[in-house]
């Protein structure tokens, strides 16, 4: 299971930081993705940090956003620095032990996924 933390209300320009929390027997071997979801719109990626540690971003998010992992708490995390109002969303982080690089974007490609934490910036 994924539990995701951290949203909240910001202003623009502001800082969050979102932890995901697995719980399993272990978690190193698995890729963890984070995605939001806006209202009324597609689940987008937004960024992906394999059992390397190796990262991914989405456009729209790449310079602004790091992702990381904690190997030995099972946890996951996502810093969001320079937020903007179209940054708003329910943010999800979802896990997969089989995902390929070449889908790691594809929400379909994910087994495991989080509730879900509403992060809202304000203009």
């Amino acid at each position: 299971q994924l539990q995701a933390s951290g949203g909240g209300l910001v202003q623009t320009g502001g800082s969050l930081r979102l932890s995901c929390a697995f719980s399993g027997r272990t978690f190193r071997p698995y890729t963890i993705g984070w995605f939001r979801q806006a209202p009324g719109k597609e689940r987008e990626f937004v960024a992906v940090i394999n059992r390397s540690g190796n990262t991914r971003y989405g456009d729209s998010v790449r310079g602004r956003f790091t992702v990381s992992r904690d190997n030995a708490n099972f946890m996951a995390s996502l810093q969001m620095n320079s937020l903007k109002p179209e940054d708003t969303a329910v943010y999800y982080c979802a896990a997969s032990q089989t995902i390929i690089y070449s889908v790691y974007e594809d929400p379909e490609g994910y087994a495991f996924w989080g509730q879900g934490t509403l992060v809202t910036v304000s203009s």
